[in-house]
C-alpha cells in the first residue's frame, strides 16, 4: 500500500467558467449560494462588480479583510440582505443586532465566556457526549449529521441552560433543518430589491418552525423566572440566570433576552455539529490521516487528565477539526455594507457597496493556500499553524463581532471526538454523497450516512 497516499479531496461546487445570468442567479443563490462563485473569486485579491442591489465587492485579501472587520470596523454596518435573512428568525439577538443593543447584549454575555467558565463546563459537556455514545453500541448506520445536531443541542442545553431548555433535541433537529431549509435562504424577492411588505415564500413556509423555538424559548424563561422566584439560592448562575439578571432599564429588554436566548438555542450549536460530521467525514476517507488521530484519542483518554486540559494534548484531532472547518466553514459567507466612502490600496469602496467576505471562497483561494481543495490536517499542525495570515483562516469571524463562543466551541468539538473516536469507528457506506449547501451552515445535502462500529 502507498504510505503516502494523494490527499482526499471532498465534494465542492467546481468554480463556475462564466458569470451567469440574473435569472440563473436568482436560481443558483436560492437553491446553493455555494455554487455562484466563479474562477476569479478563488484567484483574486478583490472583484468589484455591479450587482441588482448596487455595487457589490467581493473581498479575498487578508490586509482588505482586515480594514474592513478591524481596522475600519465602524464603516461597516451588516449587509441589507443577510439581515433581511436572519432578523426575522433572531430579530435582536447577538447575529443581528447592531448599535447599542449590540453593545448591551455582548457586554451582558461575556462574563459566560471566559475560559474559567468554560473550563467549568467540561465537565457536563464530557457527561453529556458519554450518555449520548452509548446510542451507538448496537453499531449499524446512522445520519452522523442529524446525530451531531442533537448532541450538541443536548451540550448546549446542558451547559449553558442546566439541562432546563423545554423540549427534546429529536424533535429540535428536525425543526433545525425545517427552519433553515426555508427561512435560512435568501428569498429572490430580497435580491431584487421587492419592498418588505411583499410576502415571501420562504418565510411563510418557515412560520411553524419559528413558532416552535418562540414556544421553547418562552417555556425556558417562565421555568427558569419560577424558579428563580422560589430558590433564589439555588439557581444555577448559567447563561440563562446572566440574562435574565441582565433585564432592566440598564441592561437588556425582555425581547431582548428572548432573542439571544433563541439565537443560541437556534444557532449557537449549529456551526459545531456541521464541523464534527464533516470532519468525521473527510477521516473516514482518509484512514492514514484517522489513524494517528486514533493514537492520540486513546493516549488522552488514558492519561487521566481532566477533560477541560485535552485540546491543548491533541494537535492531530485539533489540526483535523480545524481542516474540516477550513473546507466547509460553518458560516459560509460575512456581509458587511459601507455606511461611507472608503479606500484600500487602490481600491475606491463607495458608500453602500455590499461587501462579501467569504471564507468559503477564501478558504480555498489559491494564491492563499497549497492544494486548496484537498483535506491535509498538517497544513493546521504546530509549526505550520502560525504561519497561517489571521485574517486567511475565518471559521469563527474577526474584528468586534467574532464569535463570542468559539473557544466554547472547540472545546466542546474535542470532548466530543474524544467520546466518540475512543469508542466508535465511523466509516461511509453506498449512500454517504454528501453535497456541500449553504443554508445559513454550510450544510451535507442527503445528510451523512455512516456506518458505525466498535473500535
Amino acid at each position: 500500500m502507498d504510505a503516502h497516499p494523494a490527499p482526499f479531496v471532498p465534494p465542492a461546487p467546481k468554480p463556475r467558467a462564466s458569470p451567469p445570468s440574473t435569472l440563473q442567479m436568482i436560481r443558483i443563490v436560492y437553491r446553493n449560494p455555494l455554487e455562484l462563485w466563479g474562477e476569479p473569486s478563488y484567484n483574486e485579491k478583490w472583484i468589484s462588480v455591479s450587482s441588482i442591489g448596487g455595487p457589490l465587492l467581493i473581498a479575498n485579501d487578508p490586509g482588505l479583510i482586515r480594514r474592513v472587520l478591524v481596522d475600519n470596523a465602524k464603516n461597516y454596518k451588516m449587509a441589507r440582505v443577510r439581515q433581511k435573512i436572519l432578523r426575522p428568525i433572531l430579530r435582536d439577538g447577538l447575529l443581528t443586532a447592531e448599535g447599542e443593543v449590540w453593545r448591551r447584549s455582548r457586554k451582558a454575555m461575556a462574563p459566560v465566556f471566559t475560559p474559567r467558565h468554560i473550563h467549568g463546563f467540561a465537565p457536563p459537556m464530557l457527561k453529556c457526549a458519554e450518555e449520548f455514545a452509548k446510542r451507538y453500541e448496537a453499531g449499524g448506520t446512522t445520519d452522523l449529521a442529524r446525530d451531531m445536531t442533537m448532541l450538541t443541542y443536548d451540550i448546549l442545553a446542558e451547559t449553558l441552560f442546566s439541562g432546563e431548555i423545554a423540549g427534546e433535541s429529536g424533535s429540535f433537529a428536525k425543526q433545525v433543518d425545517r427552519l433553515f431549509e426555508t427561512m435560512g435562504r435568501v428569498d429572490p424577492l430580497d435580491l431584487l430589491g421587492a419592498p418588505d411588505w411583499l410576502p415571501r415564500i420562504t418565510r411563510l413556509l418557515g412560520r411553524n418552525s419559528l413558532a416552535f423555538f418562540r414556544r421553547i424559548v418562552a417555556e425556558t424563561m417562565e421555568m427558569r423566572r419560577q424558579r428563580i422566584a422560589r430558590y433564589p439560592d439555588g439557581t444555577p448562575e448559567d447563561f440563562l440566570t446572566l440574562l435574565l439578571r441582565a433585564e432592566g432599564p440598564d441592561g437588556l429588554t425582555r425581547a431582548e433576552i428572548e432573542d439571544n436566548i433563541i439565537t443560541f438555542i437556534g444557532a449557537g450549536h449549529e456551526t459545531t455539529a456541521r464541523a464534527l460530521g464533516w470532519m468525521l467525514y473527510c477521516l473516514a476517507e482518509s484512514p492514514w490521516e484517522r489513524e494517528p488521530i486514533e493514537k492520540e484519542v486513546d493516549a488522552v483518554m488514558a492519561s487521566g487528565t481532566g477533560p477541560a486540559e485535552w485540546i491543548e494534548k491533541m494537535p492531530l484531532t485539533r489540526a483535523a477539526f480545524e481542516e474540516a472547518l477550513r473546507l466547509y466553514p460553518p458560516a459560509p459567507s460575512i456581509n458587511r455594507e459601507a455606511v461611507e466612502d472608503d479606500t484600500y490600496q487602490d481600491l475606491v469602496i463607495p458608500k453602500g457597496t455590499q461587501v462579501l467576505v467569504m471564507p468559503w471562497t477564501i478558504h480555498r483561494h489559491r494564491a492563499l493556500w497549497s492544494d486548496p481543495e484537498a483535506f491535509i490536517p498538517a497544513r493546521f499542525a504546530p509549526g505550520a499553524r502560525e504561519k497561517i495570515d489571521r485574517f486567511q483562516y475565518l471559521p469563527f469571524g474577526a474584528g468586534p463581532r467574532v464569535c463570542i463562543g468559539a473557544s466554547f466551541a472547540m472545546q466542546e468539538a474535542m470532548i466530543a471526538l474524544v467520546v466518540l473516536m475512543s469508542r466508535y469507528r465511523f466509516d461511509t457506506v453506498a449512500e454517504t454523497k454528501p453535497w456541500p449547501v449553504q443554508k445559513l451552515t454550510t450544510q451535507p445535502q442527503g445528510g451523512l450516512p455512516m456506518r458505525v462500529t466498535r473500535r
